[in-house]
């Protein structure tokens, strides 16, 4: 298996399952930085490790920044035809179906206090569930739509090196320039929604990304802090 070529400050190594190890490895104390990882035969999966220097709802930023990284990863390595958009709670889309997700766990459920750490995993699924993708027609994999030669490990990569630029520009240019990109990409937005029991209109998100939604009475403001993962004890 081709090992990931990961760009400096980040450090990769294998694992089972890479989010919860990811998690474990934040407790114990390790540098962020940490990207661990597994390349199946039907899916990948990987996580990185941040250690945030402002308050979990100022640090849920790097869920849409990790999304960002995917998509412009993914958009330098696919065939131009490959279209993909991000959904609110973490949802990948590959040509309008669902390809994969991400994920995201903190050291702390309190928005404003400083987490120790915090995870983003990401999931991509590789080859279709079935023999016959026509009976999942809302579910896809990145090899049913034209990527059969793209290697995974490269991805991988190439979303921690994208990932990097995001964050740069997140230090540069403050949270709006990751706003308007991210926006640039979601999907659903302008269009009927339902989440966490509201329904109404998904018209955007606020300054920390909370989704904001309309029923013409009121707007409903859901904070991107309850997408949070339990800890994996």
């Amino acid at each position: 298996m081709t090992m990931p070529d990961f760009p400096p400050l980040f450090t990769g190594t294998p694992a089972d399952d890479p989010f919860e190890v990811a998690c474990a490895r934040a407790d114990e104390g390790c540098d962020a930085g940490l990207i661990t990882y597994d390349i199946g035969q039907t899916n990948l999966q990987a996580a990185i490790v941040f250690a945030p220097d402002v308050p979990l709802a100022e640090a849920m930023i790097m869920h849409p920044i990790c999304g960002v990284g995917f998509q412009n990863a993914l958009g330098a390595l696919a065939p131009p035809e490959v279209a993909v958009h991000l959904e609110w709670a973490g949802g990948i889309r590959v040509n309008g179906a669902s390809c994969g997700r991400l994920s995201v766990a903190s050291a702390t459920l309190d928005a404003d206090s400083i987490p120790n750490w915090l995870v983003v995993g990401l999931h991509v699924n590789l080859w279709p569930e079935t023999d016959d993708p026509g009976s999942t027609p809302d579910r896809t994999a990145l090899f049913a739509e034209g990527c059969v030669g793209l290697d995974p490990a490269g991805l991988i990569a190439a979303w921690a090196r994208h990932t990097l630029v995001s964050i740069n520009t997140w230090s540069d240019k403050g949270a709006a320039a990751i706003h308007r990109e991210w926006c640039g990409l979601v999907h659903g937005i302008d269009a009927p929604i339902e989440m966490q029991g509201k329904s109404g209109i998904f018209v955007g998100v606020d300054e920390h990304f909370g989704m904001l939604i309309n029923d013409d009475e009121t707007m409903h403001l859901i904070a991107l802090t309850t997408i949070l993962e339990p800890r994996p004890s």
